[in-house]
């Protein structure tokens, strides 16, 4: 049987499946522990690196069960093919290669429908598992908004097409520093509006709406409200949105485990003060009910059974009662602080790029975007 590729989406419907295979990563040690393909379920893998099948082939070899499929990442692709074909050589018969490497898994998106086919429009989370993070699609008759799109709108564009749909505006709850944001290349590419909350763009080389407090954006005066509520903490702009006064999409502020860390911008004190005015004062006095939709999450176990990152706001403040509990700001701030740890290196340019003020080619981009997210405010 010939070495054959197969694709990030081929090898998360494996994962959700529970097929048996195993996974072979041949990139590096480090490049490994950093980041690894994760998914809702285990499954088999190991790490054994390109170089050592290069130096010694026959002992590398014997490192590899051969009693499943197996299936091998890399960096790039060229190294999963050469790994593949002494496997192949060794007598393995069902190998395959990661189409364009780790970093195809890193941009995967996997969309799945939040809400019910009564409500009149189609609400949908992107899941990206390479990110641990979630966009959002909203689709009411032809037209379709997105929420924190990543850069891989070629995506977007296919789930909008294939829906019947155009995409005509994005809303940003933040500026990102944890990964590429899709709205700049959805404008420049489809004319999409893009729309931001003021504070965390002002001085932005971008063309960009911004997202007023308390309004209610629509689909041409139709279908679901799209409330957009201010609030501060994770970044000064901070901007949750509530669809139909049922969800709540709240990007880097309400997490399902955690809260969004408030020391991203070198300002933990004083964005700490923020965050635990907008706890007080708008999470907490928000309808319990609302199903929160967040940006990022920590690990599978958050998701239900059907696989989506949702919670109601009563469920989520129990889970995380020991930050929802702290009354008083000393106290919170003190916990941010004790919970503070260093963050990745390439946030602070990943910023600057969401704002339009760096501009790095696309090898450049797909290297910084690849990594889990580090954007809340207890790592536990």
């Amino acid at each position: 049987m010939p070495l054959k590729p197969f694709t990030s989406g081929e090898l998360f419907d494996w994962i959700v499946s529970k097929k048996d295979f195993l996974l072979l990563d041949v990139r590096n040690e480090n490049d490994f522990a950093r980041f690894k393909v994760e998914g809702p379920y285990e499954f088999d893998m190991i790490n054994v690196a390109y170089m050592d099948f290069m130096e010694w082939e026959d002992e590398s070899v014997k490192k590899v069960p051969g009693d499943k499929p197996v299936r091998i990442v890399c960096a790039k692709e060229g190294s999963a093919k050469y790994v593949g074909e002494i496997l192949l050589n060794h007598g393995f018969s069902d190998v395959g290669y990661l189409e364009k490497g780790i970093k195809s898994w890193g941009n995967f998106l996997s969309p799945i429908k939040v809400n019910d086919d009564k409500d009149g429009f189609e609400l949908y989370q992107f899941r990206r598992p390479g990110k641990a993070s979630c966009s959002y699609g909203l689709i009411f008759e032809n037209e379709m908004m997105l929420f924190d799109p990543a850069k891989n709108i070629d995506a977007y564009e296919k789930f909008a097409n294939d829906h019947s749909a155009k995409i005509v505006r994005t809303f940003e709850t933040h500026r990102q520093a944890d990964y590429i944001s899709g709205s700049p290349m959805l404008n420049k590419k489809l004319g999409v509006e893009i729309m931001v909350p003021g504070p965390d763009f002002e001085g932005a080389n971008l063309e960009y709406t911004v997202v007023e407090n308390n309004s209610v954006y629509r689909f041409n005066d139709k279908g679901p409200g799209i409330k957009a509520i201010h609030t501060p903490g994770h970044t000064p702009g901070s901007t949750s949105y509530i669809i139909d006064d049922r969800f709540l999409i709240s990007g880097d502020t309400v997490f399902i485990y955690s809260t969004g860390r408030p020391d991203l911008g070198g300002q933990m004190e004083a964005w700490a003060r923020m965050l635990f005015n907008t706890i007080q004062n708008k999470i907490f006095k928000w309808d319990k009910n609302l199903t929160v939709l967040p940006g990022h999450y920590m690990s599978w176990e958050e998701a239900d059974e059907r696989l989506v990152f949702q919670k109601s706001l009563e469920e989520v403040i129990k889970i995380n009662s020991e930050i929802y509990s702290i009354d008083n700001e000393r106290d919170f701030v003190e916990y941010i602080r004790r919970n503070m740890r260093p963050q990745p290196e390439e946030y602070a340019k990943i910023r600057e790029i969401n704002a339009g003020l760096m501009e790095a080619d696309e090898e450049i981009l797909d290297i910084m975007d690849l990594g889990k997210n580090e954007c809340a405010a207890s790592a536990a």
